[in-house]
């Protein structure tokens, strides 16, 4: 298995709540409720790391509520490098109704330091020796710079690591900027990227295709209920998973880069790739938390999730592998 290095610039802790549809300015009562650590790249490390990788977490973390954060790497198996800065972590809530709608209410986090970018990039320059690939994922904590996470991907690239990016606005769009071997936007933040809406798939792979002609190897597009297009140096394919039962959509996408991750670094087949990491990304949305390798029903998710070329060889696009 492999080493990997994954940072989050903004961490959270996030408050999920299950309630049935939700009244407006009326009581309402909440069923599974769960306070943990997250961010974007926590989330995918803690999937690595089930996965049977070695990975260390950092970015920056708000020293003032930092313990929550410390007991969920010690529990994981996650080896801790944040850099500690003053403040507070920001607290998001995500409620989660029937039918898969999650509400966000995501608050405000840390003010970042003058130092604080200079002295995560001493701390990459040790940690990045020691990886087999990089992910930068989540949104920007106050005060950082977009050119920050340009910065970052430029000083993985130099050291010869592949750098994963999952981000949004203009860290993704200064993140592209400086080459990264993959990218996985949603379909919104693809949209943002492009500068025009996607309603359909032939505007989300002319995007994606877009992308891929900026020099990124990989561009994988999460699509919800519609799957996954990925854009790799092998060809096209999209995913699709059968109906389930959606409890929470927080993770999915982590989960999903976790699992591409997974599989590229293993060298595995382009479609064993894309079926095992969105049938595991559908597991994660029947519950609130990361996705689990070893829920009781993901192998028979995994044999009812299917891969196709794209375009395929019909009108529909479909054609199975």
């Amino acid at each position: 298995m492999a080493n990997i290095l994954t940072i989050t610039l903004n961490p959270a802790l996030d408050l999920s709540v299950e309630t049935p549809a939700l009244a407006l300015g009326e009581v309402n009562r909440t069923g599974n409720t769960r306070l943990e650590p997250a961010g974007k790249g926590i989330n995918v490390a803690r999937v690595l790391a089930r996965l049977g990788h070695s990975v260390t977490v950092t970015g920056l973390l708000g020293e003032a509520n930092a313990t929550p954060f410390e007991r969920l790497f010690a529990a994981e198996g996650l080896q801790d490098s944040f850099v500690r800065v003053p403040g507070l972590n920001r607290i998001n809530v995500k409620i989660a109704e029937p039918g898969g709608r999650v509400t966000d209410l995501n608050g405000p986090g840390f003010q970042m330091p003058e130092d604080a970018l200079e002295r995560l990039e001493s701390r990459l320059a040790r940690l990045l020796a020691e990886c087999d690939a990089v992910v930068i994922g989540g949104s920007l904590s106050e005060g950082f710079p977009p050119a920050g996470v340009a910065g970052l991907v430029q000083q993985a690239n130099r050291a010869g690591k592949p750098v994963w990016l999952d981000a949004s606005g203009e860290g993704l769009k200064a993140g592209i900027e400086a080459g990264p071997f993959a990218v996985k936007p949603n379909t919104d933040e693809l949209s943002g990227w492009a500068g025009t809406p996607l309603n359909d798939m032939a505007a989300v792979e002319s995007a994606a295709a877009r992308l891929q002609g900026e020099g990124i190897a990989h561009v994988v597009v999460s699509m919800g209920p519609d799957g996954v297009l990925w854009h790799s140096p092998a060809g096209t394919l999209r995913s699709r998973v059968p109906p389930v039962r959606v409890v929470s959509t927080v993770c999915a996408g982590d989960t999903l880069l976790a699992g591409m991750l997974h599989g590229v670094l293993d060298q595995q087949p382009a479609e064993t790739v894309l079926q095992y990491a969105t049938a595991l990304s559908a597991e994660c949305v029947q519950h609130i938390g990361v996705g689990d390798p070893e829920a009781p029903g993901f192998p028979t998710l995994l044999q009812q999730t299917r891969v196709y070329p794209w375009p395929g060889d019909n009108n529909t696009g479909e054609t199975p592998l």
